[in-house]
């Protein structure tokens, strides 16, 4: 009996042991956005929020309207269907910097960003690109931006346009993208 009694008492701490580490032991969230859009393709989600990295550029690569190294990025369709439009155009909005360009915030000052399209064709803030055939499955846009020195402008000095400063520091710039099927 009291072998029993011992026996029970053990089998209850144990009970109760695992009950304590079977408790929370770290907890959290996970948030699921997205949207249903009326297209034939939908928009790969690594392609909503992507990062490009322009690097570190030199403020003398900068003067007199000078630019970085262009880098590459894409937007990647996938399960389209050319049942009603074959081709899409992609317009890009953001900040407006100099000359037309995508502007930047930050520290740093006297740059836009430029985007150019698959064939190397400057893209201009608000307007669609040229229209890109799209084949059934997957498609992939492909698209460069780079950093250019924002030029001078028109001075009242005897010596011309005045350059304007590049001053060094961090930059950030976000374009909002919008495909339009034809």
């Amino acid at each position: 009996m009291k072998l029993n009694k011992i026996m029970l008492a053990t089998a209850l701490v144990l009970g109760i042991t695992s009950f304590a580490h079977a408790q929370d032991q770290g907890s959290g969230t996970v948030k699921f956005t997205g949207s249903i859009i009326d297209a034939p393709c939908s928009i790969d989600p690594n392609s909503d929020g992507q990062e490009v990295k322009l690097g570190q550029i030199s403020s003398v690569a900068l003067q007199n309207s000078g630019k970085s190294t262009p880098k590459n990025f894409e937007i990647h369709l996938q399960d389209c269907s050319l049942s009603t439009q074959k081709t899409v155009t992609t317009t890009f909005t953001g900040p407006a910097g100099a000359n037309g360009l995508l502007g930047i915030t930050g520290s740093a000052k006297g740059a836009s960003i430029a985007l150019l399209d698959g064939a190397n064709n400057p893209i201009e803030l608000g307007k669609p690109t040229t229209a890109q055939a799209i084949q059934d499955t997957n498609n992939t846009l492909l698209f460069s931006a780079y950093l250019q020195g924002d030029g001078s402008v028109e001075g009242e000095g005897e010596d011309g346009p005045t350059p304007i400063a590049i001053v060094p520091g961090d930059f950030e710039s976000i374009a909002n993208f919008t495909l339009a099927y034809q």
